[in-house]
């Protein structure tokens, strides 16, 4: 049992979700969103990496990347065309029901492009324990300083998209353009799901048991039972 103070905390990360992101690119330091250096990046060693929800924001990124507080990121705003940022039918270790790429012809997803140290990489990865990282090939994914990239890495869930009323449902934080599904807040998406699977809970309740991982699991279990899978292709 939590106390009033912690479950609070614990509602509002979750529900957050997914969290703050800068208007333009920027560089990631400690915590910071800094200005890009003048001239052209150095991007030795590094290859991209499409953030779509949390993996953009500063305030995760701090929690993710925390034991690497000196080495910087360049996070780079983008677009990535025919595809749409979706909820996911898994419950994360922090409460939240988080989101994952599906392809949809026409829409267009506004996210960014990290360029992670081999070291970042592996704590990023650390933290995704419901998602896989694979190639995303034959894409168009425009950066906002200019060009493009045909192919990219990102992180996608391993338990297929959430759908509500039969449909899949969009992320309403990220307001991809051309949008064609139905769009939800994090408060509206976790009180649906709190209502199909355990109406009789208050939303704080739900979200703060959700910490135990048995809990989480369950309820995964019961969302992929009606999940769609993601398609790249």
């Amino acid at each position: 049992m939590v106390d009033s103070e912690a479950a609070a905390a614990i509602l509002k990360r979750a529900l957050d979700y997914p969290y703050a992101v800068p208007d333009r690119s920027y560089l990631y330091r400690d915590g910071k969103a800094l200005d890009l250096p003048a001239g052209s990046l150095d991007l030795a060693g590094r290859s991209p990496l499409l953030a779509y929800g949390a993996n953009a924001a500063p305030s995760a990124l701090a929690r993710k990347l925390a034991p690497l507080p000196d080495i910087a990121m360049p996070v780079l705003r983008a677009e990535l065309a025919d595809f749409d940022v979706v909820y996911s039918a898994h419950v994360s270790p922090y409460g939240a029901i988080p989101g994952t790429l599906q392809r949809s012809r026409g829409a267009v997803a506004p996210a960014f492009v990290v360029y992670p140290s081999e070291e970042q990489l592996a704590l990023l990865s650390a933290t995704e324990p419901n998602y896989e990282l694979r190639r995303l090939n034959e894409v168009a994914c425009r950066l906002e300083e200019g060009g493009s990239l045909r192919e990219i890495d990102a992180f996608v869930s391993r338990h297929g998209c959430l759908t509500l009323d039969e449909s899949e449902v969009g992320v309403a934080a990220v307001a991809a353009a051309n949008r064609l599904l139905p769009a939800l807040t994090e408060r509206e998406v976790q009180t649906r799901v709190r209502d199909l699977l355990e109406p009789q809970a208050s939303l704080e309740d739900f979200v703060t048991t959700a910490l135990d991982p048995a809990t989480a699991a369950a309820r995964t279990s019961s969302l992929r039972a009606t999940a769609n899978p993601a398609v790249f292709d």
